[in-house]
């Protein structure tokens, strides 16, 4: 037994911690804190990838003989052994960075103290054997991504996309949750490894099987921003730049693809709930991408894409292919990490300026970010031999074998992703500085250079054999042979040609189409559904308020009682005469019941 699985996820909850108690007050001491505990924890990790047969001790939660066990215990096989290498990993360039980024932030302290909370959550989520212990730190995720997305809770649009991350992700959560219970009613249990023997339970009833499959399915569609769950997503860039990339690269959003490859078992049992699951990933895909052709916002752009290259992931899950699914999100992991904080620091250079279109000639001033950040748009795009070329050929021929349709729609995809990349890197870095700002602008920080490199490097072999296979079992080999990646490449080069022609020299975007610069008016819809929901629940309430609760019983109850007090008071006159009247009515009225009766 090892004790390292539990440094690797405490270690970043031990340092929160002390953050809060102890050096709330100590910026600097904070910020040291936090990255020297996410290095170590990378360590550990390092450490347990490289021992085979590696065990951690598990202690005992929940045990109720023949009805709950819910241990506290770790799955160590490859699958979670490389998430944890690539979430501490990316987490610590993305902590190094950030004593770069948020160096004069006042509130530096609680910002290292969330980050650190959340890898923790994370490497919950990654070593977790058991689906409540995944469900717990899954919320643990959702708490800390609600605290760094609204880390600038004084500007209102901060406040704003943290609720609407928190709350969009609570609808998928509820059906994870329902899925998760069909499965212990079921089973009988909630641990992996004990569910997997007994899934002939589940796949007895087909119906019940694709029901409990879909409902499991709607906790990845929050977590990785699916359709029609996506709409947090973008707004989630109101965080720092250093969150912004943490949260699409290496943690959250790969929480939803990562959940599902651990419970593959399960969800490849289904052929129905496979085939919902792969057309949403195509059509997150495929929508996300149009809408990122169209943006002007350097963070939204990048977190459109992001959006379409976790359809992509969805996707290979769908076509039944895990290790096509967790090579792109291995791959994606460094190239969208180096894309946001390329983003980052051209935000810091030119004063938190976002629109590209106020940009433009950065790649003279800002000679080391372009070039990084050149790396990883090749990367995204699929260019040879960059990472996302191998990672995404992948999933391109795993279409092309088992859906010609979603094969279509995903080269489309590729030719859309060359087109908003390379036009987000000729606006952005090529031709001359559109504003004095960005004339004036200047390379960022070495803190802040050092991970772009680090990831650029990544992103360029991240994908090759001779590296991958050291992490992952590959997807099998090509079966159509040249022609995937020709079309792959075709599609590159028509959307980068597209691209630049259309964009280089421009000072202003030469297209506009309303529907897609909207996005689609998803944003729209959803407000007026929930104004219209929110109306009909609150006339209802104020029916129900004003003529039952408040005319029934409060009015109602009111006026009875001052009638029955009328009717007394009458037969209260304080007069001796009447009394004795009433009296001898009452004797007659006995007098005559007792003989008459």
């Amino acid at each position: 037994m090892s004790v390292l699985p539990w440094y690797a996820l405490l270690l970043p909850l031990f340092a929160s911690a002390i953050i809060v108690l102890l050096t709330q007050r100590a910026r600097n001491a904070s910020a040291y804190i936090s990255v020297a505990a996410v290095l170590i924890s990378f360590i550990c990790s390092c450490i347990i990838f490289s021992r085979p047969n590696i065990s951690a001790a598990q202690l005992t939660w929940i045990d109720v003989p023949n009805f709950l066990r819910v241990p506290i215990a770790f799955t160590l096989d490859p699958l979670s052994k490389t998430m944890l290498l690539i979430v501490t990993g990316v987490g610590t360039l993305i902590h190094v960075y950030s004593l770069g980024y948020m160096r004069d932030d006042a509130g530096k302290s609680r910002y290292f103290a969330a980050l650190s909370f959340f890898i923790f959550s994370m490497l919950g989520i990654v070593l977790a054997n058991n689906f409540i212990m995944m469900f717990i730190f899954w919320e643990l995720v959702g708490v800390s991504s609600y605290l760094l997305i609204g880390h600038w809770f004084e500007r209102d649009a901060a406040a704003d996309a943290a609720k609407k991350a928190f709350i969009t992700n609570r609808i998928g959560d509820f059906g994870f949750m329902l899925g998760i219970l069909m499965v212990w009613s079921a089973t009988g249990s909630v641990i992996f490894n004990d569910i997997a023997p007994h899934i002939a339970r589940i796949t007895a009833n087909p119906t019940f099987l694709t029901i409990c499959v879909l409902l499991i399915f709607c906790g990845a569609v929050g977590k990785s921003a699916q359709f029609p769950l996506h709409v947090w997503l973008p707004d989630a860039m109101e965080g720092p730049t250093p969150v912004s990339a943490l949260i699409h690269a290496a943690t959250m959003v790969a929480a939803g693809v990562y959940m599902l490859v651990r419970v593959s078992f399960l969800v490849q049992a289904s052929p129905e709930a496979l085939r919902v699951i792969a057309w949403i990933g195509t059509i997150t895909a495929v929508m996300a991408a149009l809408i990122a052709t169209q943006q002007d916002d350097i963070k939204r752009i990048l977190a459109y894409s992001t959006l379409s290259q976790l359809g992509y992931m969805i996707m290979a899950v769908g076509l039944a292919s895990d290790e096509a699914a967790m090579f792109h999100l291995f791959t994606h992991a460094f190239f969208k990490a180096l894309l946001f904080l390329g983003a980052g620091s051209v935000i810091i250079a030119l004063h938190h300026e976002q629109n590209i279109w106020k940009m433009g000639g950065q790649g003279k001033n800002m000679f080391l970010t372009f070039v990084t950040f050149a790396c990883g748009t090749l990367a995204i795009i699929g260019c040879p031999p960059f990472a996302g070329f191998f990672s995404k050929d992948a999933i391109l021929a795993l279409a092309w074998e088992r859906d010609r349709l979603i094969f279509v729609l995903a080269l489309f995809t590729a030719l859309l992703t060359a087109w908003y990349m390379v036009r987000l890197l000729v606006v952005v870095f090529l031709g001359k500085g559109r504003t004095q700002t960005a004339r004036a602008s200047q390379e960022s920080s070495n803190i802040i250079l050092l991970p772009l490199v680090i990831l650029a490097l990544l992103a360029l072999i991240g994908g090759l054999n001779f590296f991958a296979r050291h992490f992952l079992v590959l997807p099998h080999e090509n079966r159509a042979g040249a022609l995937v990646p020709v079309l792959a490449l075709g599609a590159m080069i028509a959307g980068a040609a597209a691209a630049i022609v259309l964009y280089r020299g421009r000072n202003e975007d030469p297209i506009s189409i309303a529907v897609l610069r909207n996005k689609f008016y998803f944003d729209e819809i959803y407000a007026a559904l929930i104004s219209l929901t929110q109306g009909s629940l609150a006339r209802l309430a104020a029916f129900i308020d004003r003529w039952l609760i408040d005319f029934v019983v409060v009015r109602g109850s009111s006026k009875a009682t001052w009638g029955v007090g009328t009717l007394v008071r009458l037969v209260q006159v304080g007069n001796l005469q009447a009394y004795a009247f009433i009296f001898g009515l009452g004797i007659i009225w006995i007098i005559y019941f007792a003989i008459f009766r």
